[in-house]
């Protein structure tokens, strides 16, 4: 189908549909031009809207999608040239290669150039890992890092005498069920074929430096695949391996060797490519391949604002997610080189600028360990090393990844293990991303029995109270979780204006806190839902509504005290950002009518799918302050 559009400012109708029989395996002159043409015009596509991401300030991935429009490109003239041989979807294991979706979705005529411009962009429908049913043209949800091969090998099971491709990467390599997937690929002799971009990049470093003993190559060899190993910007070479695979029944892996985004001055080679393109960059890129209207598209875009004032915090806003990583500095510096070296250890997932460890590995590099994008075994390491009493497993990752580790908490529960964790990204604000990485289900940590080991669960509420906790529970013994978001938030005031968790301010473990007294009801609230509660509060209370507001930095333990005191309000209201289904709501009812308590109960949190962006993910769900302020009003009706 070909394209048409006035609004994107590069001409997508330039591209030029192949057909390609894979039976053989050498391109005429005019296809290699055709297949090169189309490879650019895509990546400059992809350098474009992806930019947009970065002026919107979204985020976003390029540095994936760009390197792979080769194979890309002659997957869709295979399935242009024999269609009756392939299940024509472009699976790919690498989530955050949303752009290629996007991108083929257009060029199919299924979705509208003009959106892409909206790329991550709330409400457009273009979030950051693609969503069936989402997006038009979107044929299947990519999800996390590495999970597709094990669900494609179902699809070709479903799909017999076909072949079916599935995109990957060295770094969504390293997860583990990407071995179990490899396994039953070759006892089944499955017809998937893996086509994979071995970059050396990931977001953390290179690969080949912090798993200097793994070939993505020799790994896939040792499960039984025939591997074809080849120059990923070899186009003849690319496509004559692309050919001998489809040729070749059962299962079998192209690994495409490239340098991170080939032939962008200043991200080739490089981690940063792994993430979105600077605008500077794009627009240095696309200057010299003469996209002025591209170029002039990404300067005229302006990045939304969140204008909304919160009142009851302050203006002093901090991301918990690094101020962890600090706050275990401190405590670490009182300690000699030599207690630090016998009793703690760091376990990064790859994520270390993204979870606060880098300031860990940056000022103690001699107790950290830089390990791959294997979360439950990086996990289970981290509690080995603590089984011993006094010794201090450190971990950290995505709160969307707690799901993936939960046997693997229960192990080290029953070992009786020391793993101080760090779970940040936790609910859904920032989120553009979207659904498939909202941690929202982090209350499955506490998955022990009431005679176990005691796991902690603790959502600070600002930077200084993060400060607290860490300070807190470093040194106590057994599993201790504690959750930060991707967003910053604001330091929390008291009625008078001062911070509420300054001074000689101390966390204690299990203890509820008093943020507002009120007469008419209490809102019960945690983490960066904290603030937006704050918010509600002081505004009902102009309106003439006395209500109060309790923090609960311990999610999973009952405060006496607390519980008896909102138990006796006319209602109580739970809001928070995680899944309505298995949150702290989910059990604060109960908890309230074990003990006699009957007051109206609601409670807000997460329950349908986001709507990408960034603040925009809290209105969505309907826990905004206003939101909150209409369902406290509802209440007292």
């Amino acid at each position: 189908m070909t394209v048409t559009n006035t609004q994107f400012p590069i001409n997508l109708g330039a591209y030029k549909p192949l057909a390609l029989n894979p039976t053989n395996p050498t391109l005429t002159d005019e296809q290699r031009e055709i297949l090169r043409a189309n490879i650019q015009l895509c990546r400059d596509a992809i350098v474009l809207f992806t930019a947009t991401g970065a002026a919107r300030g979204v985020g976003g991935h390029t540095g994936g999608p760009y390197d792979t429009v080769p194979e890309v490109m002659i997957l869709d003239a295979f399935f242009r040239g024999a269609a009756d041989k392939f299940v024509p979807i472009f699976f790919d294991e690498a989530g955050h290669r949303a752009a290629t979706q996007y991108l083929m979705a257009t060029l199919q005529g299924e979705l509208d150039a003009d959106q892409l411009l909206h790329y991550r962009e709330a409400h457009f429908a273009l979030p950051g890992h693609p969503e069936l049913k989402l997006t038009p043209g979107v044929k299947f949800s990519t999800g996390r890092l590495g999970h597709i091969w094990p669900y494609v090998n179902g699809v070709v099971l479903a799909n017999p005498g076909k072949v079916v491709f599935c995109l990957g990467s060295d770094g969504s390599q390293q997860e583990g069920n990407d071995a179990e997937a490899a396994r039953l690929a070759v006892a089944q002799h499955l017809n998937v074929k893996l086509i994979i971009d071995d970059n050396d990049v990931t977001i953390a470093g290179h690969p080949s430096k912090y798993l200097p003993g793994f070939t993505v190559a020799k790994t896939l060899q040792g499960h039984g695949l025939k591997v074809l190993e080849g120059d990923g910007e070899d186009l003849d070479d690319l496509y004559r391996r692309l050919c001998e695979a489809v040729n070749t029944p059962g299962p079998i892996a192209l690994v495409n060797k490239r340098p991170m985004c080939p032939g962008i001055e200043g991200l080739e080679g490089s981690t940063h490519g792994h993430d979105v393109i600077s605008v500077d960059l794009a627009i240095k890129y696309l200057e010299s391949r003469g996209h002025t209207a591209a170029v002039e598209c990404l300067k005229n875009i302006q990045k939304p604002k969140q204008t909304y004032t919160f009142v009851g915090s302050g203006d002093k806003w901090g991301a918990n997610r690094n101020v962890f990583g600090e706050a275990v500095v401190d405590v670490l510096s009182r300690m000699s080189e030599a207690e630090r070296k016998q009793n703690v250890k760091v376990i990064d997932s790859d994520l270390e600028g993204s979870c606060g460890l880098k300031k860990i590995h940056d000022t103690y590099p001699e107790i950290f360990i830089s390990s791959g994008i294997m979360e439950r075994g990086n996990f289970s390491a981290a509690a080995g090393f603590g089984m011993e009493e006094g010794k201090q497993g450190i971990f950290a990752t995505f709160s969307a990844f707690l799901e993936m580790c939960i046997s693997e908490i229960t192990m080290a529960r029953l070992n009786y293990s020391n793993v101080l964790c760090h779970f940040s990204h936790a609910g859904i604000d920032d989120m553009a991303d979207n659904t498939c990485h909202f941690g929202i289900n982090n209350m499955f940590a506490d998955n022990g029995l009431d005679d176990g080991q005691a796991t902690q669960l603790f959502f600070p509420a600002d930077t200084n109270q993060m400060k607290a906790c860490v300070e807190a529970v470093f040194f106590q013994p057994g599993l201790r979780f504690i959750f930060s978001t991707r967003s910053k938030v604001p330091n929390i005031l008291d009625s008078n204006g001062k911070d509420f968790f300054g001074g000689d301010y101390k966390f204690t473990p299990g203890k509820d806190e008093v943020i507002r007294e009120g007469t008419q009801g209490y809102i019960v609230s945690f983490g960066d839902a904290l603030y937006r509660a704050v918010d509600a509060v002081e505004r009902l209370k102009q309106e003439g509504l006395d209500v109060g507001l309790i923090n609960k930095p311990t999610l999973n333990a009952i405060d006496e005290e607390a519980i008896a005191k909102v138990g006796k309000a006319p209602f109580v209201l739970v809001v928070e950002a995680f899944n309505r289904r298995t949150g702290l709501g989910s059990r604060f009812g109960s908890w309230l009518l074990e003990r006699g308590f009957t007051p109206k109960y609601a409670h807000l949190g997460t329950h349908k799918e986001g709507c990408g962006g960034l603040w925009e993910q809290y209105p969505h769900q309907g826990i905004d302050p206003v939101s909150i302020m209409n369902k406290v009003k509802d209440l007292v009706k």
